[in-house]
């Protein structure tokens, strides 16, 4: 394989046509988001009804609770990574036993 072909390989045939999906992505989230935020404010204040004291403690918590757990669980994952216990299964094959060490099978 020579150089001009793997530069054929990795070049876009249009180089244009990433920054326009980068783009569109990029408008098809913040659409969303603006019409999530636009919901989320029209259910919480659509209705009268008071929330008490104990119901914003509760939803306090609740938040304080999921982040943390999040943030162990995020932990745990780098620690594992870091310290190699992702990686993939070595069989280790046992030594064959010597016959004069008595230890053998009979």
């Amino acid at each position: 394989m020579t150089s001009t072909d793997s530069q054929s390989t990795t070049t876009p045939s249009s180089p244009g046509g990433g920054k326009l999906a980068r783009w569109a992505v990029i408008a098809v989230l913040s659409a969303l988001l603006l019409a999530a935020c636009i919901l989320g404010y029209l259910g919480w204040t659509s209705t009268d009804t008071k929330v008490p004291e104990a119901g914003y403690v509760a939803l306090v918590l609740g938040v304080v609770f999921s982040l943390v757990v999040g943030a162990g669980l995020m932990a745990l994952v780098f620690y594992s990574s870091r310290k190699g216990y992702d990686e993939p299964v070595v069989l280790i094959p046992e030594p064959e036993s010597d016959p004069d060490d008595g230890r053998g099978p009979h």
